[in-house]
């Protein structure tokens, strides 16, 4: 199997006068032409290193949490607002923070949970 470089991820702090709304990042995702779900997980919750064969886009939307990037050496964390794209293929783990994390991810419409 082969790596994802750095080249395929895209990590973007929330910028703007508007507070980020669970709303605004979901109209981001879906201008993308992602459909977005939102994923809750309890605090201090870990998920080991995996990929995916499609492109994801995470928005934290409350919480803290740590993304582990192995191959290039990376962490990110992120917090309300922020975002972070990630090509297929790209190995990764998630830590959320002892608060607990509610995340908006967007993936191809095909792949989409409800």
């Amino acid at each position: 199997m082969t790596h994802a470089s750095v080249e395929n991820i895209r990590y973007t702090s929330w910028k703007g006068s508007q507070h980020p709304t669970l709303q605004l990042m979901k109209e981001n995702l879906q201008f993308d032409g992602l459909r977005p779900f939102r994923t809750v997980h309890q605090g201090n919750y870990r998920c080991g290193v995996r990929s995916h064969g499609y492109a994801k886009s995470l928005y934290c939307v409350e919480g803290k949490v740590e993304i582990m990037l192995p191959d290039s050496r990376r962490r990110v964390v992120m917090r309300p607002g922020d975002r972070l794209d990630l090509a297929a293929g790209v190995r990764h783990s998630i830590t959320v923070g002892i608060q607990g994390a509610i995340l908006l991810e967007g993936t191809p419409d095909r792949l989409a949970r409800r």
